[in-house]
């Protein structure tokens, strides 16, 4: 789960991590009056749920009240990486000298809270790993000793010189700790974390995610989700037993198992083709399930061609069979469709759909194919 820019800066605030005096604001009406309130410069932001907003124009840093407004017209409104900005994040303007990049995130392998920093901060952390890895201190965090102050200190000193900024770092670290832990977060992120011109430590971004499993008891946590498209159509599969997935591509594909979601994906994409989605219909033997994975993936404009892969074990060849014919009779499917079925009555599933015009075939590298070649039509 993913919050805003200003949602995040409001649980660092209030945690007592110094970040700019800013207004939320839904219209241009609003941006004027929040500048006139903090004073110029100021910079209006654009609030949505995805990075990159400072390359497409979503942060313009304003003068007066008649930029104020102008810009507040251009970013309300404007589709970045598909997501429209409905609010904008008006923020006093403050002079620094530097950037840094602090972020903790949940590392797998320590299985602990890992530390991320960089002196190179303002820009996005991936592409410092892909240009200059060693520009990246990386401390896994203890988790029986948690971060202690002897810890953080040691890791400010190797960002700052100046042990004024070593102490405020070293404090900031065990704050940002602490929320990482009280609030379930995957992530907890500030990028850029600057000094001001009078050598103070600043948030002047905010970014966090949380772990959706641990929403349950997370309830002001979770109060903050705002889903987007794909997440409410993801939200509604699960209601009805399926992982579901968006993807990029053009093969629309349904299979048994997140195991043979995987490997199907891998073999469609090993063949030349790209995936549409994910969507793992689970072990149940139910042909309810069928319809409703053919109609979430027949929602896509962009589906081609559909490849149906099931392996049956708990889930019975005959039951999705049934499910399909079903979902044929009930949806206008314009596209092609392409079966594999083997395991569990895959016999008798097979014989339940002689006589469609679907294209029944033998093997998972065999549907791939077909389902490729009938993608480019």
């Amino acid at each position: 789960m993913k919050i805003h820019e200003y949602q995040a800066k409001e649980i660092f605030a209030r945690y007592n991590i110094p970040v700019t005096r800013e207004i939320i604001c839904y219209t241009p009406d609003e941006v004027v009056a929040a500048a006139e309130k903090l004073g110029f410069p100021s910079v209006v932001k654009a609030q949505v749920l995805t990075g990159g907003r400072g390359k497409a124009g979503g942060v313009k840093l304003v003068k007066n009240t008649d930029e104020a407004r102008e810009a507040a017209s251009k970013i309300l409104g404007m589709d970045i990486k598909g997501y429209k900005v409905e609010k904008v994040l008006l923020a006093e303007g403050v002079k620094f000298h530097s950037e840094i990049y602090v972020g903790m995130t949940i590392d797998r392998n320590s299985k602990s809270v890992i530390l991320m920093a960089s002196r190179e901060g303002g820009v996005e952390i991936e592409e410092v790993a892909k240009e200059n890895p060693d520009a990246i201190i990386k401390v896994p965090i203890e988790a029986d000793l948690g971060m202690t102050p002897f810890a953080a200190r040691k890791i400010a000193f190797r960002l700052f010189d100046d042990f004024n900024l070593v102490k405020q770092a070293a404090d900031l670290f065990r704050k940002m700790y602490k929320i990482c832990l009280d609030t379930d977060a995957s992530l907890v992120e500030i990028n850029p974390l600057v000094i001001t011109d009078d050598n103070k430590l600043l948030a002047l971004d905010g970014k966090m995610n949380f772990d959706d499993n641990a929403m349950f008891r997370q309830p002001e946590i979770e109060k903050l989700f705002e889903p987007d498209a794909n997440e409410i159509i993801e939200m509604e599969a699960k209601e009805k037993g399926l992982s579901f997935i968006k993807l990029d591509g053009n093969i629309g594909y349904m299979v048994n198992g997140a195991g043979l979601a995987m490997a199907t994906m891998d073999m469609i994409k090993m063949y030349g083709g790209e995936p549409a989605n994910f969507l793992d219909i689970g072990g149940s033997s139910n042909p309810q399930k069928v319809i409703d994975a053919m109609n979430l993936i027949l929602s896509d404009e962009n589906v081609k061609v559909v490849m149906i892969n099931i392996f049956g074990g708990i889930t019975r060849c005959d039951d999705v069979a049934r499910g399909l014919l079903a979902a044929l009779e009930q949806l206008d499917v314009q596209v092609p469709i392409v079966v594999r079925l083997s395991g569990t009555n895959a016999k008798e599933g097979l014989e339940i759909l002689q006589g469609t015009n679907l294209n029944v075939v033998e093997s998972m590298t065999e549907a791939a194919k077909k389902a490729i070649e009938l993608s480019a039509h």
